[in-house]
């Protein structure tokens, strides 16, 4: 596991982007996880940044990691009106990229059959190979896209049930400002599983602040347990790559060893 630790959000965030970059560049046709939430905004800032400047987005995919049950996208709704993160990714990347829409994937919130909707969802990723970089936050308590605490380590997209941190902090992160009631709020949400997730070949976390230090060192330097799902990134078989600014990392026992495995890597073009 890579720690990549940055001075603020705006470091963290071009750090992220320059990694998706990277791989954007190499292989043209690649597969995209793609995340929602506070955390991942300044990274796709940076994307389109680069995007202007000749970062081809045409031949690649796109799979988000979840969407809530019930919610769907409607482009004729002002963008505060609109909470489904089909727009979030709309209006936060790809109306801003020359991505092919038909190639972007968000979990269907309006589906008539959800779990069927999550068993194709998962074949869709499959006949498309495979993601190759997946980005993720981490919530909290913890948590990789919607597996709220508690869920299996090798579970798959499915319909999950939102716990209370979980709708508290979505609620003052987004609806509260939409002027939405906490009690019309979806409680429901489609996710990717974290066996999905595992699959990835590059996992890429971030996080920022003061706030998330705590749950960071837990989930890099504590228990594996599914009562903090995002520990599970330290069973990912494939590369795996955390990116923090100085505030998150703040509560790492390691963080000297995170910084020197960096120096060296840097010094050896590894």
């Amino acid at each position: 596991m890579d720690v990549i630790i940055r001075e603020n959000y705006e470091e963290m965030s071009r750090c992220a982007a320059e990694i998706i970059a990277e791989l954007v560049r190499s292989k043209p046709n690649c597969v995209l996880g793609l995340a929602t939430g506070s955390t991942p905004i300044g990274t796709y800032k940076e994307l389109i940044r680069m995007h202007k400047e000749g970062l081809d987005f045409s031949g690649i995919k796109t799979f988000n990691l979840d969407e809530y049950l019930g919610i769907g996208i409607d482009l004729k709704k002002p963008y505060d009106q609109d909470q489904s993160y089909a727009r979030f990714m709309h209006e936060e990347l790809f109306k801003n990229i020359n991505i092919k829409k038909e190639n972007t994937h968000v979990p269907d919130g309006l589906a008539k059959e959800p779990e069927k909707h999550c068993q194709w969802y998962e074949g869709e990723i499959k006949k498309a190979g495979g993601i190759d970089l997946q980005l993720l936050g981490i919530g909290g308590d913890g948590h990789w896209a919607f597996n709220e605490p508690g869920s299996s380590l090798s579970s798959r997209t499915r319909v999950e049930p939102l716990n209370k941190q979980t709708i508290d902090d979505n609620y003052e992160s987004f609806y509260k400002k939409a002027g939405v009631k906490k009690e019309e709020m979806p409680h429901f949400a489609i996710t990717m599983g974290i066996g999905t997730i595992l699959e990835s070949r590059h996992a890429v976390m971030l996080a920022n602040g003061k706030k998330k230090a705590e749950v960071i060192a837990r989930a890099l330097e504590g228990a594996l347990t599914c009562q903090i799902t995002a520990s599970a990134i330290q069973l990912h078989p494939g590369k795996t790559t955390v990116v923090l600014d100085k505030e998150a990392a703040s509560e790492l026992k390691n963080i000297e060893h995170y910084k020197h495995v960096e120096r060296l890597k840097e010094e050896y073009k590894l």
